[in-house]
């Protein structure tokens, strides 16, 4: 097989967050997981990172996921704090047409390798197991005893996207898998936990992915203006996968990862506290572009 070369591009991502209150208040500590993860396909060119007020102390640490967290302190009182992360990359797209599956793997179902299940335990367990979800993922089987597994996962990408309306949501939270069926509606991140929840199901191990997408002008994808999400589902052969059900995108075009992790609440974007009147927070505004710009 020849694999195609990947696309190259140059991006910068302006992710912006900003805190208001109706009076003072004292910050907590805050953690924030800005960095995109830097792989053969993603390349960080430069970073900067502005806080104000600026913070009394800044660190930073690798976390159980090995996901980059920045954690900054704070001393003294505002009445708005403000984030402004800007990051420029180097993408490469990969434009190979079909994964590389080990035999045993190309056919669904299949047994993953003695020497790779105990890394893969936590990615097959189902936090809240569900019938419902569980009777839902058997429509994308074929009648026969086999399924191709590209062809399962791709069916599946594609099945939440037309039976499911995307709905935009900017208040904390995901929805259970089975609350996005029964609600009949989701964001980027309900759709994510469901199709997660969906082929642990069937025993194919997956992951959840939060980060940033490439919106190009009239290219009709959904998630531009804030972070992403999206899953990883482990195939033999070919490694982790990145399956968007949001936009039918499976790869890694347009998509950059910032977080890994077997559940969303490990990989929150930005997160922390405050000390005040419960009455005192007055909203947050965030705002991601992503452009392409010249190398």
């Amino acid at each position: 097989m020849v694999r195609n070369i990947p696309m190259r591009s140059f991006l910068t991502v302006h992710h912006s967050t900003v805190y208001r209150y109706r009076e003072p208040v004292t910050i907590g500590e805050h953690r924030m997981m800005f960095r995109p993860r830097e792989s053969h396909d993603l390349r960080v060119l430069g970073i900067h990172l502005e806080i104000t007020p600026h913070p009394a102390k800044l660190r930073w640490l690798h976390d159980p996921f090995d996901n980059s967290v920045t954690i900054a302190e704070f001393a003294g009182t505002t009445a708005e704090l403000r984030f402004e992360s800007t990051v420029q990359l180097e993408h490469f797209e990969d434009t190979l047409p079909e994964y590389p599956l080990e035999d045993y793997a190309r056919d669904y179902p299949f047994r993953y390798a003695d020497e790779d299940f105990p890394n893969l335990v936590r990615a097959l367990h189902r936090d809240r197991p569900s019938d419902l979800v569980a009777t839902w993922a058997l429509q994308f089987l074929d009648p026969a005893a086999t399924t191709d597994t590209m062809k399962l996962l791709r069916a599946m990408t594609l099945g939440i996207g037309e039976q499911i309306p995307y709905n935009r949501r900017v208040e904390k939270g995901v929805q259970t898998a089975e609350e996005t069926l029964r609600i009949g509606r989701g964001s980027c991140r309900d759709f994510a936990v469901l199709m997660i929840d969906a082929v642990r199901s069937l025993g194919i191990a997956a992951r959840f992915v939060s980060g940033y997408i490439f919106v190009p002008d009239r290219s009709g994808f959904a998630g531009g203006g804030a972070t992403h999400a999206w899953m990883q589902a482990y195939l033999p052969g070919a490694g982790w996968i990145d399956f968007d059900p949001t936009n039918n995108i499976i790869g890694n075009r347009n998509l950059i990862r910032v977080g890994l992790a077997w559940a969303p609440e490990h990989v929150l974007p930005l997160w922390g506290t405050y000390s005040g009147s419960a009455q005192a927070f007055l909203g947050m505004d965030v705002t991601v572009t992503v452009a392409e710009t010249a190398g």
